[in-house]
């Protein structure tokens, strides 16, 4: 979990022919910022983004800051959790403009750097990314988000020891972000050092349960130790969750085919395929078996 602002004192004093509707919009930044407490998560495109409320994007709730931030245009705090309700929303441009506004009004806002980071990811745009990652760092360098997220950057690049090196690094910060584990996961899966991967995914899990892929990155790493009971175990509770995943179909019939059911592993990676028909691992399975 991440931090921001709490003092939303300057946010909800009112003068007293106006408390009642001030009180109003109060409770949406409160509401907001709640969210934003596990900020960079919940706007991030990882497996744990699908705990968040879908209303803290939604147009009413945007309107409710956007009216917080007309009685304070000055609060950077205020900016920054709008920003955020607009990332959720997808509208990347409104996002960057408030991320923007309220380093401009604190440029020490390590939360607003790690965020409009995030959304410079989303567009593509890994340099200035990284470089508001660093600034976060730099600013904090205790803030384990800013870490997890420029971990992720070089994770994706196949940087895998920088990547490693800032998953690590807020492990050790003591945070409580599943992604943390599960990235460090995924690398040490990479490196082919199964029993570390599945006590990272185990971690994650314990963290956020309702996650399913976390359970797919552990049913793969028992699957290279041919654990296939445990394996099929963790694909099916994670259909169990969400059965709009292809890669947990995929994975499902992974272990069917294993098992030598090939009837069940093609019904299972062709369900993949109407999820995700580019999904690469389910085609080169039902090419390996026949698709008849």
């Amino acid at each position: 979990m991440t931090s921001v602002p709490r003092n939303t004192d300057s946010i909800v004093v009112a003068t007293a022919n106006r408390v009642r509707r001030r009180s109003r919009l109060a409770l949406a930044l409160v509401a907001a910022l709640g969210v934003a407490g596990c900020q960079t998560a919940e706007i991030d495109e990882s497996p744990f983004a699908a705990a968040i409320e879908e209303e803290q994007g939604s147009e009413l709730n945007i309107a409710s800051l956007t009216e917080v931030i007309r009685a304070n245009p000055n609060d950077p705090s205020a900016y920054n959790v709008r920003g955020s309700a607009f990332g959720r929303a997808g509208q990347y441009p409104e996002a960057l403009r408030d991320f923007d506004r309220a380093i401009q009004l604190n440029p020490r806002y390590f939360e607003a750097y790690a965020n409009r980071a995030l959304i410079h990811r989303f567009t593509g745009d890994l340099a200035r990314a990284a470089a508001d990652y660093n600034s976060a760092i730099q600013i904090n360098p205790s803030y384990d988000t800013a870490y997890i997220g420029r971990g992720e950057l070089y994770r994706r690049a196949g940087r895998t020891t920088e990547a490693f090196g800032d998953f690590q690094k807020a492990i050790q910060l003591d945070t409580t972000d599943p992604r943390a584990y599960h990235r460090r996961g995924l690398v040490y899966q990479s490196r082919s050092q199964h029993d570390f991967a599945i006590d990272d995914f185990s971690t994650a899990i314990s963290l956020q349960p309702n996650a399913p892929e976390p359970y797919n990155g552990r049913g793969i790493s028992y699957v290279a130790l041919n654990q296939l009971d445990n394996a099929f175990d963790d694909f099916n509770f994670s259909l169990r969750l969400d059965k709009g995943i292809a890669e947990s179909w995929s994975n499902q019939a992974l272990v069917y085919e294993k098992r030598g059911k090939v009837t069940e592993a093609r019904d299972s990676y062709r369900q993949a395929l109407r999820l995700d028909p580019d999904y690469q691992p389910a085609r080169s399975g039902l090419e390996r078996i026949g698709s008849s």
